[in-house]
């Protein structure tokens, strides 16, 4: 392939780079700005077998001094070139979640980030946060703090990242814009890369051209083997411009993925690749490879949509002689019908299962086990077990299907192996949001948690359970057909002997002494019924309907101290009962 070897730079114009460690200065020249000289003379040494050791500093696998050329050109300002270190390779593991602040953190993102927490955990490595905010219409700082509460919330911390800075940093792409420009004249230098004057109107006719002959999308233009006196012609004139990567010709790049296997790729299928638009910003794809190298990224785990990126990363990688990471391209997550898991098919951001009353425990089993299981058929983990457990080798290459029905048992499993305690601070905290509660420390709470809590499955049902049971529905009930049943059979002896039981108090003593069924089994002997003719009856009486919890129980929540005023209390349900007690008479 036409790769031209950059002529010797003269010695006079080599200086030392001065260290720098914020990006170039606002009057400092754009990278487009650079003369032919620049271009086709720049020798940058890093990532070559070349490369200049800095005196003083430990000298790693990868350490290396940047060769400054300081080039005039039509702006007569000089780039000053910064220093770029990489990580020296200590055998451990680094692994990053990049997420793009241009929404909410959706659930793929959630299980892409907890995998690479859980596997840096697992082998004692360094997990990255870094923010890949490039796209300047989108990315904004309130999406990118979003993100960050929701991993938090979620118990995922970070080694290094935008908030709590590391070696490596800056951990915001739209803050590393001299380390891409630099790195891509170095790629111009080498060979490998080479400035595009193409207008969008001349790409635009080249992609229809294609399109016409059913050939894939390639850069066919005449600048990737443009003359030195062309590409100076254009410099000179200040014609917009991107760089391109010169893609090799008649190649085939490999890589032996972690949950995939050997994947492989022509380069004859690709065509030049634009490195810098001509606004400056960089693409995806080379900012991405050049950020996990030179922030010593050792293993990439990422969702299988980004694995046709894995390409273009790959030989920018090796452009820039760069070790390449060891990659992983995980499953999609898909809906129920098996189509992407999209908004139509409800809460999809983890933000919105935080407000639905889901607890991190359960987010965090949850996405485990979309892709990834231990081999046993064990479904409910704690994070401390699931470190211990999580290993890329048990990575399936299938699609997981986002269950919310699974989701939510999950999460009724993880509020009943919660502390009592908790269960009464978080299902309290419900209640008075709810009204249905002053505060969390009365025995009305205690007790209203305690009812609720094993027949739950989110927080927010509790104050559906308990608004229930502090109603008293019997008169809307009256026209039930299945309660008719029960009001044909007798149905007057039991409501006069819950009168009679609430006038001489014996039913409030047998409710505040824990003796209820004691109650309801005399009445029975009393009036020779038994089982669930003795039973439905009382549960008609007290609660008005014909499900629910325990009797007893709900009684002992009417009568608690703290219950709200809303509730229907035992006078009150006597009182009904006795208004109604006519259409029960024999």
């Amino acid at each position: 392939h036409p790769r031209r070897a950059p002529p010797p730079v003269p010695r006079h114009n080599r200086v030392r780079a001065r260290h720098r460690t914020s990006p170039l200065p606002p009057n400092t020249m754009s990278a487009f700005a650079l003369g032919a000289n620049a271009l086709h003379g720049a020798a940058v040494a890093l990532g070559r077998s070349n490369a200049v050791k800095t005196r003083g500093v430990g000298y790693g696998r990868a350490i290396r001094r940047v060769v400054v050329v300081p080039t005039r050109c039509a702006a007569t300002e000089t780039v000053e070139k910064i220093e770029i270190k990489l990580p020296p390779n200590d055998g451990k593991v680094r692994v990053r979640f990049a997420p793009s602040p241009t929404g909410n953190l959706h659930v793929g993102g959630a299980r892409t980030a907890l995998f690479n927490w859980l596997y840096a955990r697992n082998l004692g490595g360094t997990f990255v946060l870094r923010v890949e905010d490039t796209d300047q219409a989108r990315s904004t700082r309130e999406s990118e703090d979003a993100m960050v509460r929701d991993l938090k919330w979620m118990g995922l911390d970070w080694d290094e990242g935008p908030d709590c800075g590391g070696p490596y940093g800056p951990y915001r792409q739209s803050e590393r814009e001299a380390i891409y420009k630099q790195l891509a004249l170095q790629l111009v230098a080498d060979g490998h890369a080479y400035p595009c004057f193409c207008t969008d109107k001349e790409l635009t006719v080249m992609k229809e051209e294609l399109e016409a002959k059913k050939l894939p999308p390639k850069y066919m233009g005449k600048w990737s083997t443009a003359s030195k006196e062309e590409v100076d012609a254009e410099l000179a004139k200040g014609t917009p411009h991107t760089f391109r990567f010169r893609v090799p010709v008649g190649e085939r790049v490999e890589i032996d993925d972690m949950i995939r296997g050997k994947v492989g790729w022509d380069t004859d299928t690709l065509g030049d690749f634009v490195l810098l638009r001509s606004s400056g910003l960089p693409v995806y794809n080379f900012c991405v490879a050049v950020d996990d190298a030179t922030m010593g990224i050792t293993h990439v785990l990422r969702a299988e949509e980004h694995l046709p990126n894995t390409l273009r990363q790959a030989l920018v990688y090796d452009a820039l002689n760069f070790p390449r990471p060891k990659f992983g391209h995980m499953s999609l997550i898909l809906a129920p019908d098996r189509s992407k898991l999209s908004k139509r098919h409800g809460a999809t951001s983890v933000g919105q299962f935080k407000d639905q009353g889901y607890l991190k425990q359960t987010m965090i089993n949850y996405l485990s086990q979309l892709g990834w299981n231990d081999g046993t058929e064990q479904e409910i983990y704690d994070t401390t077990e699931l470190i211990k457990l999580f290993g890329v080798d048990r990575i399936n290459k299938s699609p997981a299907v986002f269950d919310t029905q699974k989701l939510n048992w999950m999460n009724g499993q993880h509020i009943r192996l919660m502390p009592e305690s908790d269960q009464i601070e978080m299902i309290g905290a419900a209640l008075v949001t709810a009204g249905l509660a002053s505060d969390t420390a009365s025995p009305y709470v205690k007790k209203a948690v305690a009812l609720c809590a094993n027949g739950i499955e989110l927080v927010q049902d509790a104050t559906k359970e308990v608004s229930a049971i502090l109603e008293y529905p019997l008169e809307a009930n009256l026209a039930d057909a299945k309660m008719m049943k029960i009001f044909e059979d007798d149905f007057g002896d039991i409501v006069d002997a819950v009168v009679a039981g609430f006038e001489s108090g014996e039913l409030v003593k047998s409710i505040e002494t824990g003796e209820f069924k004691a109650f309801v089994n005399a009445v029975g002997k009393k009036l020779d019924r038994k089982g669930k003719r003795l039973f439905m009856p009382f549960r008609v009486a007290l609660t008005g309907r014909m499900q629910g919890p325990e009797v007893g129980d709900v009684l002992s929540l009417l009568v608690a101290e703290g219950a709200p005023e809303t509730t229907v209390s035992l006078m009150k349900r006597v009182e009904t009962l006795k208004a109604a007690s006519a259409a029960w008479a024999k």
